[in-house]
């Protein structure tokens, strides 16, 4: 039946049951496919990088010291250290295997003996060095802070 005033059928109603119908298995999949991975505990298995607070401090004797401030706890062997140019692991630090984990209230020192070149620091006494922390899994950098050096 045609309207007389602009031209087109009154009977318009079969275009609206077919998107509607689209749509709600549009959304019916996304859910399922939301819910599905929660649940088969996919989204746990994403490398995410801790959420924490760590700060950097240089001693008089070449050395440095990381400390844990706040935040998630982390596992000692998935942390790479970058002070200056030299690069080796957490569990280089004097008191820490590589099963321990880095909490708040922890503090790891670098001097010599564990790892650090005391060049690294020591020729820079008086100036200023570059501390990176990095969570190995994610490949986050958790921590780059310039620190200065005591003279």
């Amino acid at each position: 039946m045609k309207d007389n005033k602009n031209g087109f059928s009154d009977d318009d109603r079969a275009v609206s049951p077919v998107i509607g119908v689209i749509l709600m298995v549009a959304i019916t999949v996304i859910l399922a496919a939301v819910i599905g991975t929660f649940v088969l505990g996919l989204g746990d298995s994403l490398n995410q990088a801790p959420q924490s607070t760590l700060s950097a401090d240089a001693g008089n004797n070449s050395s440095v010291t990381i400390s844990h401030d706040g935040g998630d706890g982390m596992t000692v062997s998935d942390l790479q250290i970058n002070i200056g140019s030299t690069s080796f692991n957490f569990s280089d630090a004097d008191g820490y295997s590589s099963s321990d984990e880095f909490t708040v209230g922890d503090s790891a020192t670098f001097t010599d003996g564990n790892g650090l070149n005391s060049d690294t620091v020591g020729s820079n006494s008086g100036g200023e060095v570059r501390v990176r922390v990095i969570h190995g899994p994610s490949e986050s950098v958790l921590m780059d802070k310039t620190i200065d050096v005591p003279a």
